[in-house]
């Protein structure tokens, strides 16, 4: 068995299963960066949107108010896909495929590690520092 960080591995809890529930984990962590994505998408097409409302504003002011009317009747306020605004696909994804992940990943941490988060990683920091070194302490209590 590898080292432990703090009792992080419960006692029993072979090297094999630390990197099954780190895999699983880490891939969690990955749906997780595409929720961030997700937001992001929201919330750069709701500014885009904004954007062309301002634009055909403009247009409308610089005398070219049959554009101005027809930007905004046919691209402002446009749903992203078909019946779907940003925020729609956010919490879709939310609720459906990004809770089922944090459903899962949980479920077996819990199982297999007695819930402990990121076993493999401390583990990992434990065999990558060197004692005594500024700025590699193993926990904040060092």
């Amino acid at each position: 068995m590898s080292a432990r960080v703090g009792g992080r591995r419960p006692e029993g809890v072979d090297d094999a299963t630390v990197e099954a529930v780190g895999a699983l984990t880490e891939a969690f962590e990955t749906a997780e960066r595409a929720r961030g994505r997700l937001f992001d998408f929201h919330q750069l097409s709701g500014s885009a949107d904004a954007k062309a409302g301002h634009a055909a504003e403009l247009l409308r002011k610089a005398g070219h108010a049959g554009l101005a009317d027809a930007l905004e009747e046919e691209l402002v306020g446009r749903n992203v896909v078909p019946g779907r605004w940003t925020f729609q696909l956010v919490e879709e994804y939310e609720d459906g495929y990004h809770q089922a992940f944090r459903d899962w990943e949980r479920r077996v941490r819990d199982q297999l590690v007695g819930g402990a988060r990121h076993v493999a990683e401390a583990e990992m920091k434990e065999r990558n520092t060197t004692p005594g070194a500024p700025g590699q302490r193993l926990d904040p209590s060092d």
